[in-house]
């Protein structure tokens, strides 16, 4: 049994061993296989490389001749280029060449031609140097024969030959001048008259009268009640609000409305329309329907002065200078309506311009704006013509038209044709019949003189001249003014207008303080 267990494992051990003797064995072949086959591969790749190696040499060859041909061929290109432009070079040096000794030789003929010339004006000055002396002489001999035969010097005769002509000349120069300013005067006047009354003929417009009333018509008299109120209060209200006097008397179906200030009375005028036609009339309601017609009167003066420069045809002109032409619808100028005398001059001088020969829209302009000057209300020491030159020149208006406004009073001197024009045609406008009245013009400038007055002292809101001037009625502010200091206030103000104004008859001063507390309930 052990042997056989031995036997086994000694042939188990035989076996490993020759198998592991044929796995060498085998395993030595297969690699001697593999170097075989890898040295027969790299054999193969080696050949193929030298193959590729020749055909790529070759290709070189090829491209680098190829190369070569090429710049040859551009080298010879541009050889032959070079050798033709060396050859037109050449050529133009030859052609200059010629050309230059052509200019030389016929430089040298008209270099001997000069000479030639030169020499003969010699000979000629020489000889007209020759008889200008010989001309000389023959000349002096003359003069000192003559001086002989008429017992004077040359200088003497000269002189009186002078003398004598000058004289004449004067006579007939005189005569001319005289003659031709005759005529001058003449055809100037006829003409300066022929324009005149042909601007007149061709301008029709309305009088131009302003009154200090106005009329309210009412549809019956039972609304004077109502306007009136309880024991005044409403007629009051009205008057404190818009400065107008309010005279309810005894015509029927009419109440008057008495303020020197045209927009003062209009704003009257439409706050009692306003009031009657709504019913509602209490001193509330009667401030804010006064203070909202002031408002529409700054919108229509606006739209009066829109409408007035597009129906005069003038353009471009200056937001502003729109809304003073505006303001003159309720400005008057010696009673007479100064927007409506505007529009008068800018037509006069348009016509007159077009006599002229002139620029009428420039005459026109000048025209329309020629008294500016007397919209504001407050006076100033400024002439108004000087004041509105000042304006037209801060608004942008130009040169002749500044200068017409400035000096249509002779307030500055005139350098421009439209000047003159401007003044004659105010002038036309001013002087037509009914056009103006002084006095009237005298007594609104003393209303205002006496309202001025208030305005001077403290604590005064308001104040308005009414009665035709024979009452100021002054309304303070409650706040800096006390009921004793209102007193006091009525007497300085009459004693101010008592020293410095001259009136007829009496000026009665009320000063009106006011409390009021309002709150209002949400």
């Amino acid at each position: 049994m052990d042997n056989n267990i031995m036997f086994l494992i000694v042939a188990g051990v035989i076996g490993l061993i020759i198998g592991f003797i044929v796995a060498k064995i085998l395993e030595r072949n297969k690699a001697s296989e593999i170097i075989k086959n890898a040295k027969k591969t790299s054999n193969s790749i080696l050949r193929d490389a030298k193959s590729e190696g020749e055909t790529i040499k070759k290709d070189k060859i090829l491209q680098a001749k190829e190369k070569f041909i090429e710049l040859k061929s551009e080298h010879e290109k541009v050889i032959l280029s070079r050798d033709k432009k060396i050859a037109e070079a050449e050529k133009r040096t030859r052609d200059k060449e010629s050309q230059v000794s052509s200019e030389l030789s016929k430089s040298k003929k008209l270099s001997a031609e000069l000479e030639s010339k030169i020499k003969d004006n010699i000979q000629r000055k020489e000889y007209l140097d020759n008889k200008q002396s010989e001309l000389k002489k023959l000349h002096k001999s003359q003069v000192q024969q003559l001086e002989v035969i008429s017992g004077l010097s040359a200088e003497d005769a000269k002189a009186q030959l002078v003398e004598s002509l000058k004289e004449q000349a004067k006579n007939d120069a005189m005569g001319l001048i005289q003659s031709t300013i005759e005529e001058a005067k003449l055809t100037a006047q006829q003409e300066a008259k022929k324009v005149v009354i042909n601007t007149i003929q061709r301008i029709g417009t309305e009088e131009a009268i302003e009154n200090c009333v106005s009329v309210f018509n009412i549809e019956s008299d039972d609304v004077k009640g109502r306007i009136i109120g309880r024991e005044g209060r409403n007629i009051r209200a009205i008057e404190a609000a818009t400065g107008v006097e309010i005279i309810v008397d005894d015509t029927p179906e009419a109440i008057i409305l008495s303020c020197f200030d045209s927009v003062r009375r209009e704003v009257a005028r439409l706050s009692l329309h306003k009031l009657v036609t709504d019913g509602r009339i209490h001193p509330a309601r009667i401030e804010e329907v006064v203070r909202k017609t002031r408002k529409q009167i700054d919108e229509e003066i606006i739209e009066v002065g829109k409408r007035t420069v597009i129906d005069l045809g003038i353009h471009g002109l200056h937001p502003e200078l729109i809304k003073t032409v505006g303001r003159m619808k309720y400005r008057s100028s010696y009673g007479q309506n100064l927007l409506q005398h505007s529009r008068e001059v800018a037509k006069l001088c348009g016509v007159m311009a077009a006599e002229l020969g002139l620029n009428t829209k420039l005459a026109k302009r000048a025209g329309l704006l020629h008294d500016i000057g007397k919209v504001p209300d407050t006076e100033t020491e400024v002439p108004h013509a000087i004041l509105g030159m000042q304006w037209a020149e801060k608004y942008g208006e130009k040169p002749d038209v500044c200068n017409a406004i400035g000096a249509h009073h002779d307030e500055v001197e005139m350098n421009s044709l439209i000047s003159p024009i401007v003044q004659v045609c105010d002038a036309i406008s001013g002087a037509r019949p009914g056009a103006r009245r002084q006095v009237l013009d005298s007594y609104i400038q003393r209303l205002k003189d006496l309202e001025d007055i208030a305005f001077r002292f403290e604590g005064v809101k308001k104040a308005y001249a009414i009665q035709a001037g024979r009452e100021l009625r002054v309304i303070v502010e409650s706040e800096k003014v006390n009921d004793e200091k209102a007193a006091s206030l009525s007497f300085e103000i009459s004693q101010k207008v008592q020293t410095d104004m001259t009136y007829p008859g009496q000026v009665k001063v009320t000063v009106i303080r006011e409390t009021r507390a309002v709150n209002i309930a949400k």
